[in-house]
Parts: C-alpha cells; sequence; structure tokens
C-alpha cells in the first residue's frame, strides 16, 4: 500500500496489561505485558500492530515507545522489521509524554510529518480494510485545516470501559468513508450515559489517530506547556551526545498527564472522526474480550479456557464520569 511520502508510524507500547495480568500470570508463569502475547496464531499484538504500520511506512519512519521494565522483550519481537527506533521511557507519565516522546523525535527529522498512532493492543480484522481506512484518515489530516482525524466504531453493546465520541455534521464523504466533526467525548460512562450515547449515534473511540506533526506540536503548547518546554529541550539535544542526559533528567520532573483528558477532549472543535466500518475491533483491555472477539471469527485464544475460572474477581469500578466536553533511557535501532 501507498501513502504520503512524509507519514509515520507510532505504536504505543509502554503499557503493563494490568487487567490482563492475572491471565497471563496463570497461562506463562511470570508477568508479560498483554501487548507481547500471542493470543492467537504465533505473532503477539505488539508484533501484528508493527506489521500493520509497516505495510504504510517503511521500518525507517517507524518509532515504537515501550516502558523501562519491560527489559529487552521489545526488541526480541523485531524480527522481520529492522530499522524500527524503540524508545524506552525512563519512567511511566502517562499517555501524553508516551506519545510527545516519538512526536519529538520524528520532528528532529521531519518537521512536516504526518502520524499515525497505534495502541499496541488492539485486535482489527480484516486488516486490509482496516488500513484503506487508516489511509483514507491520513489524506484527511494532510488537508487544511489540518484536523486531528480518530477512528471510531459502531457499538454493539452498552461498554463502560471505552470511551465514546458523539460525532458532529459531515464534513466529507467518500464512496468508502464518511468524515464527521467531533462534538463531544464521553469517557468510561455509567450505564445511562453508555444507553445514551449508543442510542445518540455516538462511536467507541479507538484513540487510533492520524494527524499533521505540527498540529499536534501546536495543540501540545496550548494544552500541555509545561511539559512541552521539556521536550523542545529535549529536541535541541537529540543527536548529540548529551541526548540520554537530557531524556533522564525531563523525565524526572515530567509532569503525569492523560492524552485523551488533556488534549483531545479540550478541543474538540480541532477533531474528525472516521467510522470504523467492515472492520471487526476490539481492545483486549480484558481476558473477556479476548475470548469474545475470537469466537466471532471461528478461533480459539491460544490459552486454556479453564484459566479464565481460576481468576480473581475483578473489584467494582468506581463510577467517576468525566464530564462531556463540547467545544496519546532511549535505545534506536535495532
Amino acid at each position: 500500500m501507498n501513502t504520503s511520502n512524509t507519514l509515520w508510524s507510532i505504536v504505543l507500547a509502554g503499557g503493563e496489561g494490568e487487567r490482563v495480568s492475572p491471565l497471563v500470570q496463570s497461562w506463562v508463569g511470570r508477568h508479560r505485558p498483554k501487548q507481547y502475547c500471542a493470543f492467537v496464531g504465533t505473532r503477539s499484538m505488539f508484533q501484528h500492530t508493527l506489521h500493520r504500520a509497516a505495510k504504510l511506512t517503511t521500518p525507517a519512519r517507524m518509532v515504537t515507545v515501550v516502558a523501562h521494565g519491560h527489559g529487552n522483550e521489545p526488541w526480541t519481537q523485531l524480527d522481520g522489521i529492522p530499522g524500527i527506533q524503540v524508545l524506552r521511557q525512563p519512567l511511566n507519565r502517562d499517555t501524553a509524554a508516551g506519545i510527545f516522546l516519538p512526536l519529538a523525535y520524528i520532528r528532529a527529522r521531519d518537521p512536516e510529518a504526518t502520524v499515525v498512532i497505534y495502541p499496541s493492543d488492539h485486535f482489527v480484522y480484516p486488516e486490509d480494510r482496516f488500513l484503506k481506512v487508516v489511509q483514507f484518515a491520513v489524506q484527511t489530516a494532510e488537508l487544511p485545516p489540518w484536523p486531528l482525524v480518530l477512528l471510531g466504531v459502531q457499538p454493539d453493546r452498552l461498554e463502560l470501559e471505552y470511551g465514546w465520541i458523539q460525532p458532529g455534521p459531515t464534513i466529507h464523504q467518500s464512496t468508502s468513508c464518511h468524515v464527521r466533526g467531533v462534538q463531544a467525548f464521553l469517557e468510561k460512562p455509567d450505564f445511562g450515559q453508555a444507553s445514551r450515547a449508543m442510542a445518540s449515534g455516538a462511536l467507541w473511540n479507538t484513540l487510533i489517530l492520524a494527524a499533521k506533526l505540527q498540529m499536534l506540536w501546536r495543540l501540545g503548547w496550548d494544552c500541555f506547556p509545561e511539559m512541552m518546554s521539556l521536550f523542545e529541550r529535549l529536541c535541541k539535544a537529540i543527536g548529540g551526545p548529551k541526548e540520554g542526559n537530557v531524556l533522564d533528567a525531563i523525565y524526572r520532573v515530567m509532569p503525569t498527564r492523560n492524552f485523551s483528558s488533556g488534549l483531545l477532549h479540550r478541543v474538540p472543535e480541532q477533531m474528525a472522526v472516521i467510522q470504523l466500518s467492515g472492520v471487526l475491533w476490539s481492545d483486549w483491555g480484558k481476558p473477556e474480550r479476548i475470548v469474545e472477539t475470537l469466537r466471532k471469527i471461528g478461533k480459539q485464544p491460544a490459552f486454556p479456557l479453564r484459566l479464565l475460572s481460576t481468576l480473581p474477581p475483578v473489584p467494582a469500578r468506581r463510577l467517576t464520569v468525566a464530564p462531556i466536553s463540547v467545544s496519546v533511557e532511549k535505545k534506536v535501532s535495532v
């Protein structure tokens, strides 16, 4: 597949997968972040995400972000796609830092870049249809006024753990994709809010995002000025002898900020959403979602189903409802 010659891919792999961790512990006998597990077939979610991204960008324009505690696990899974830049965060400072760190490195090499941000724990099928929608999102993001373009999924149930997007008016429509503005976001709603959102045509937020780097950088300054000043300092050091020291130093004082609530939810007027139709999508954040998704395509998970009955009960989630707002040590290539 061909797309923009300024396109870069960012794969977010810094999470620990805490809700799936008990299953993985019982299955493989040790802690292993879920994105590095092969729940079906022979490739992990991390590998599937990298291979999908590699169909739209060369490995030289791919960056993945991992956690310091992941050890050598990410590097053991890069066979077949050498040249990817792997960034290890010194500390976990939530998703805003996890997204602006790779943006800083891309900006140092290609300030005119367009980026696609992929979480590494998603299941998508079929991939070809998914990538066509991503390509359309990239094309949309490159048109003035450079919107941030999210992919949304039509819900088939009341899911209280997902974020929701309330689409606005149509911006553009083709024979295959429908681009709409964003009217509001709803994060992890209660039952009543999810019911109303679903009835009004709201979509699940996949957090798969296409955007111009310049636009993201500007919005970062609008929403996280104290964080962006640190990344500007890093940008000046990239490629120099003090790069590693500067990276460690800025993370010692890096504020903890969430990309969704701190940026996306504050600028809905800068957003667009494309419905990911014709694709089975799931965020594999819970063991039950893994089993449910695989059953839909007639597959059995690689782990024994009996393990589900041995897992400790999940504590009831305290309902903290986000308001609806109307107005994502460095080691380099392998």
